[in-house]
């Protein structure tokens, strides 16, 4: 399985950055996601900036990292579900509009 990990953009040019994630730095290229500047989260797989992130899916994609630790761990994670819990999943809106039953027909005479 490959996972993506947020980054955060430490110093960049035009075709890289140097990027850390809990103290660690590396190099990363930002060829698919352009110029971004110094504090700019970044979805990093394998080397690559693949999308810049928001603040808050940031975090969302941290705690679920960390849940799956802990899960692994045997130690509790659901607060780091808190997004989730007390609520109904629901399905993105391209998948939702196909999802949706088709309207019914009155019956043929």
């Amino acid at each position: 399985m490959c996972i993506g990990l947020p980054m955060r953009i430490v110093t960049a040019d035009a075709f890289s950055a140097m990027c850390e994630r809990r103290g660690a730095v590396e190099p990363v290229s930002l060829l698919l996601v352009g110029p971004q500047p110094a504090g700019t989260p970044v979805l990093v797989h394998l080397g690559t900036a693949v999308r810049v992130l928001d603040e808050a899916e940031a975090r969302q994609i941290d705690d679920a990292l960390d849940a799956l630790a802990a899960a692994l761990d045997g130690r509790p994670f659901d607060h780091l579900f808190a997004d989730l819990i007390g609520r109904e999943p629901e399905l993105p809106a391209h998948l939702a509009a196909a999802a949706a039953p088709e309207p019914s027909r009155p019956p043929d005479k």
